[in-house]
């Protein structure tokens, strides 16, 4: 049911198109501190001295930050607006990823990181929100757009990040702080949007009063976010050295990266708007699984014997990210649910999914490859299967 201030939203086309450039430039950012790491990962871990079991902390820093800082984010938005979270969360992550590239040791450049993936985290969790409030009846249309900017924004920086490091004379520490540009870029679009009432409304009794962590679809959202985000930030931190190993230039293995978060650009819209008009979207996460397990089971045979089929296997598993957060929309009655389902669907699931990026160093470092690491990687698809399953039920809370 649509309430009088939703209503209020939908009948200004003007202040919707002002949401809707503000939403699209702040998913442009919220990849960005992560995926232009993967391609510099080996000269950041020789300037730095990092070593394998340190770099896959630093691929599971985000997963940290979104799980922890995350949580913060409901409360942040009733106390001062939402909108005005989301500008602080854009400037915190400009600075970090300004300033994280000339820290001086390995110390330092992860508690840079933790500053700018901090901004990221209130922004990741407030972003479902403002699309329920802003355009409740399109709710996966809306998610499937965003995310389209979120894997534009990322394949950007994996796939320019050692081209920009080349031209800037061979330094990667240029080349990943250039990226805090886009975050600037973005804040003026969110200052109109903080005088309007309609992302500020606060909840109804009956809606302060849903306690979300006692729904079964709240824990199968999170598991499945977990799931899905382990996939995809091995995907992030550990893809490019793959086949890098594997014999491959570390500008096509950029490049095949890049893919991964390019094919989300049209899979992501599409699926999100299906999505969004079907009843339940548990086949369509089975078959994302299925996806998964073939992809991951080609890394294991041989990464070099057909790489671009493997990154498209890998790159359709990945568009389970914007199925999961269409369905985080879709299974809250009410903008005030939506935001507390998707700070503990993301926060719990990112925490089940930091142990993954260090276990795949951890496991690559005792055994000397990547086989074992790819078939705890396809083992874990099954638990993602079952997952979205249960979260795809038509039901809401």
């Amino acid at each position: 049911m649509v309430t009088a201030d939703q209503q209020l939203t939908v009948s200004a086309p003007r202040q919707r198109l002002i949401a809707v450039t503000a939403l699209l430039l702040a998913a442009v950012n919220l990849r960005l501190a992560v995926t232009s790491v993967g391609p510099v990962l080996h000269e950041i871990r020789e300037g730095l001295g990092m070593s394998s079991t340190v770099a896959g902390l630093l691929t599971s820093v985000p997963v940290f930050c979104f799980a922890t800082v995350g949580l913060a984010a409901p409360r942040l938005a009733r106390r001062f607006g939402a909108n005005r979270v989301i500008i602080v969360g854009l400037a915190v992550l400009a600075i970090g990823l300004a300033l994280r590239p000339y820290a001086p040791g390995v110390a330092l450049f992860l508690l840079l990181s933790l500053v700018s993936l901090a901004g990221i985290a209130v922004v990741n969790v407030l972003l479902p929100m403002i699309v329920k409030q802003w355009f409740p009846t399109q709710v996966g249309t809306m998610t499937g757009l965003y995310t389209v900017a979120l894997n534009l924004g990322a394949t950007l920086a994996a796939a320019t990040t050692v081209p920009l490091t080349h031209a800037f004379g061979g330094s990667w520490q240029l080349g990943l702080a250039c990226w805090a540009l886009l975050a600037v870029v973005a804040l003026p679009a969110w200052l109109p949007l903080v005088r309007e009432r309609a992302t500020g409304v606060p909840p109804t009794k009956a809606e302060a009063a849903v306690r979300v962590s006692r729904h079964p679809v709240a824990w199968a959202l999170a598991v499945y976010f977990g799931m899905q985000s382990t996939s995809a930030y091995v995907i992030i931190g550990w893809l490019p050295q793959i086949y890098r190993d594997a014999g491959l230039s570390a500008d096509e293995a950029g490049l095949l990266f890049a893919t991964t978060s390019l094919l989300g650009v049209p899979l992501g819209l599409v699926l999100s708007a299906v999505a969004g008009r079907v009843r339940s979207q548990s086949a369509i996460a089975a078959t994302l699984a299925l996806f998964g397990i073939a992809g991951y089971a080609g890394l294991w045979w041989d990464p070099a014997a057909a790489p671009w089929l493997w990154v498209v296997l890998l790159g359709i598993v990945n568009t389970a990210f914007p199925l999961v957060l269409t369905m985080i929309g879709l299974r809250g009655s009410s903008p005030a649910t939506v935001v507390k389902l998707s700070a503990f669907a993301q926060s719990v699931g990112y925490l089940l999914a930091i142990p993954g990026p260090i276990l795949i160093g951890l496991l690559h470092d005792h055994t000397g490859g990547w086989r074992v690491p790819l078939a705890l990687m396809i083992f874990l698809m099954v638990p993602q299967l079952i997952a979205g399953v249960y979260a795809g039920r038509d039901r809401q809370i």
